[in-house]
């Protein structure tokens, strides 16, 4: 049940990171109109906090999926108990930093909710909103790492290594 809701949960991450991907582009698309109709759309913010939310949202998907490049050099020099405690040590280590990370963004996201911080651009937009987007991201990023070391802990093979045969070493 619970493996069911943490993929599930990753591949909405995924689906939201294409989401704002494809407010990238209609924020272009937009900019390039106004152009040609005589009018000024500075898309320029919208497309960045666009691009924010979608590097943030994507990081769960693509870990759980064997996306990111991993640099193997040390790691495959292990096999056996060794190669698991190596596999176990990085995913941990990955979620205390990462969670680090995100418990500081969502404390910057709270605070300039509270200062009501404002985009200084032409599209005076509260800051809290990407910043959500980011400390939400990073949240679900860290529970994978969680949900990957539990699960190699146990003696499975690691998602990111079934996922892919062709990781980059």
């Amino acid at each position: 049940m619970m493996r069911t809701v943490l993929d599930k949960l990753y591949l909405w991450s995924g689906y939201v990171a294409a989401l704002f991907l494809a407010g990238i582009g209609v924020a272009v698309i937009a900019q390039v109109v106004g152009r040609f109709v005589g009018i000024t759309i500075d898309s320029t913010e919208i497309a960045g906090f666009c691009l924010a939310a979608t590097s943030f949202f994507a990081l769960a998907h693509t870990f759980k999926s064997g996306s990111h490049v991993r640099v193997n050099l040390l790691v495959r020099r292990f096999t056996g108990t060794s190669h698991k405690l190596v596999e176990i040590w990085c995913c941990g280590a990955s979620a205390v930093i990462v969670g680090y990370v995100a418990w500081h963004s969502i404390l910057l996201a709270i605070q300039s909710w509270q200062f009501n911080d404002i985009s200084p651009g032409l599209l005076a937009m509260p800051f809290w909103i990407p910043q959500a987007g980011m400390a939400a991201g990073l949240t679900l990023l860290t529970t994978a790492l969680v949900d990957e070391t539990i699960s190699v802990a146990r003696n499975n093979e690691p998602s990111y290594e079934a996922a892919t045969d062709t990781a980059l070493d």
